[in-house]
């Protein structure tokens, strides 16, 4: 029986607002590698988006080669990692010559191919083909294949798809590659898993909301989603990266699962429990799995008061949280009022004033007759129609600097 720990989604270097998080992930990434050790996992699978971004900080950098080589312990633990929406695919490859020695292995191009070898640690890669990999342990009498699928953006949509319905290509086209690297490498002989960076739901059923960061990228190219039927049936566990929330979409024998993010990286996330997940797995059999929760980092919260002092009782009760906070008022939040929140903690990111029936009217919508009034009214209008009063004297100057400039212009 072989040990298996699925992560996800790390976004190293993520700040939230001007908040760094980067301490905390060095604390929830060490967490992540005691978990490993206590449980005698014998192979790590980290399902993409890695960094936060395309070009990250070296200490974002400096913190994943610090991570990978503790968690691999020093190559007798493998790591297969993919690349996400957020990872530059060239980035994630480039230090892969130096990391294969420690049993860390990268997939980010459709087009590339893992070389075949053992490793000083007497890991064996013993097959490999575009967006596949066997390997073998020195523990174990059989093979661990995974098929690999990193998320493809949209210069890969522009290779691989011609014109047409481009959702139902992206889904054919995955779904018979997968399926040939299933027929092809895939018997009963070795666990057989699938590594996969993309918003998989059911057919059918209603999709799992994504996380906030997510919901520009999703709809590149039209690629929505990927169904769970697309996974070949050959496969016992996929271990799946993007929503931020631990959860099994479901396919009927096969556990389709999203570990979670190691960290709340936005308030949509506020009071999820984060994990990684425990896979048990022998070939011909289904795997058991499950959850660990994780402790380390800060929570996210949202909370909504109408008075100070519950607001500042509960501040002080709750130091180490970051917290998006609405406070319900007749009028804006006064300054000292304001003072005082913010003095009280040091995590609150977001402070949101909520009007009470402003200027005793019920309906601040805008009417089509208000269409021929001057763009100060108008702008009048629409900033009390969405923030539910006035715009103070400061902000109407600089929307009139601004409209004078393009009429100018």
């Amino acid at each position: 029986m072989i040990k298996i720990l699925h992560t996800a989604d790390w976004h190293l270097g993520k700040r939230l607002q001007e908040y760094s998080r980067l301490e905390e992930q060095k604390l929830v990434l060490e967490e992540i590698c005691q978990i490993a050790d206590q449980e005698n996992v014998d192979l790590v699978l980290l399902a993409g988006d890695i960094f936060d971004s395309f070009n990250p900080a070296h200490e974002a950098v400096e913190l994943l080669y610090k991570t990978l080589r503790k968690l691999s312990k020093n190559g007798s633990r493998p790591i297969i990692a993919i690349s996400g929406n957020h990872d530059s695919t060239q980035f994630v490859e480039a230090p892969d010559p130096l990391a294969r020695e420690l049993g860390i292995l990268f997939y980010s191009r459709y087009d590339s191919v893992i070389p075949l070898g053992r490793l000083d640690s007497g890991v064996e890669i013993t097959r490999s083909a575009s967006g596949f990999l066997e390997i073998r342990l020195p523990a174990f009498d059989f093979p661990i294949r995974a098929i690999l699928a990193p998320y493809a953006n949209e210069v890969s949509l522009k290779t691989y798809l011609g014109e047409g319905d481009r959702e139902s290509e992206f889904r054919s086209l995955l779904e018979k590659n997968w399926r040939q690297l299933a027929d092809t490498h895939c018997d009963e002989q070795g666990v057989n898993l699938f590594l996969g960076h993309f918003f998989f739901m059911k057919e059918g059923e209603k999709p799992e909301a994504e996380p906030e960061s997510e919901r520009p990228i999703l709809h590149v190219g039209g690629t929505q989603s990927l169904f769970t039927k697309n996974i070949p049936s050959q496969i016992q566990y996929a271990a799946l990266g993007h929503l931020h929330r631990h959860h099994a979409v479901g396919h009927d024998s096969i556990p389709v699962v999203y570990a979670s993010s190691p960290l709340a990286y936005s308030f949509s996330e506020a009071d999820q429990t984060k994990q990684v997940i425990l896979i048990e797995a022998e070939p011909g059999t289904p795997v058991s799995y499950r959850a660990i929760g994780l402790k380390q980092g800060r929570p996210l919260c949202r909370k909504t008061f109408d008075q100070l002092a519950p607001a500042l009782e509960w501040l002080e009760a709750n130091p180490y949280c970051f917290v998006e906070l609405t406070f319900v008022t007749e009028h804006s939040i006064d300054a000292a009022t304001r003072k005082a929140i913010l003095k009280a903690h040091d995590g609150i990111v977001n402070l949101i004033p909520q009007i009470k029936n402003p200027s005793g009217r019920e309906d601040f919508s805008l009417q089509a007759e208000d269409l021929n009034r001057d763009m100060e009214s108008l702008f009048k209008l629409f900033y009390e129609s969405e923030k539910g009063q006035e715009p103070n004297a400061e902000l109407l100057e600089i929307f009139k600097e601004v409209i004078s400039q393009t009429d100018q212009a």
